[in-house]
């Protein structure tokens, strides 16, 4: 008996999502086709121009832009920003620096700060546990 393996194929969206890229912004031929798993793994190794170029220009989709601006997707949407912005956009906030993204990074750092006590935490508390002798089970 043989196996037939089927080529693993992943829509537009999904590839454009994992490559970090805005999916509207990519070539026509990207966006109306699959990307098999090989092509994709070829997109990752050896990049296209178009994709060094939005990699690096824009327009990013939102993950990408939160994370250039140091705050999450729900702090984007606080602020108002909704859209893909180009890296010169995201450059010009910065320069900016309205209230809403200082507010934004500022509560982002704490968030960070409360991963990192609470990771902590359960650190210690997997040591405690691993110190205790076990009882037997009656």
């Amino acid at each position: 008996m043989t196996s037939h393996q089927t080529t693993q194929t992943m829509k537009p969206a999904t590839a454009a999502k994992k490559l970090g890229v805005y999916l509207e912004a990519t070539p026509a031929e990207f966006q109306e086709g699959v990307v098999s798993r090989t092509e994709f793994n070829a997109l990752q190794a050896e990049p296209p121009q178009w994709l060094q170029d939005l990699r690096r220009t824009g327009p990013h989709p939102r993950p990408v832009v939160a994370a250039k601006l140091g705050v999450s997707i729900a702090g984007l949407a606080r602020g108002g920003v909704t859209e893909a912005l180009t890296t010169e956009q995201i450059d010009a906030l910065k320069q900016e620096n309205p209230e809403w993204l200082q507010k934004e990074r500022a509560t982002q750092a704490e968030v960070r700060k409360e991963t990192v006590r609470i990771k902590e935490k359960q650190k210690e508390k997997d040591a405690q546990q691993a110190e205790e002798p076990r009882s037997p089970r009656s």
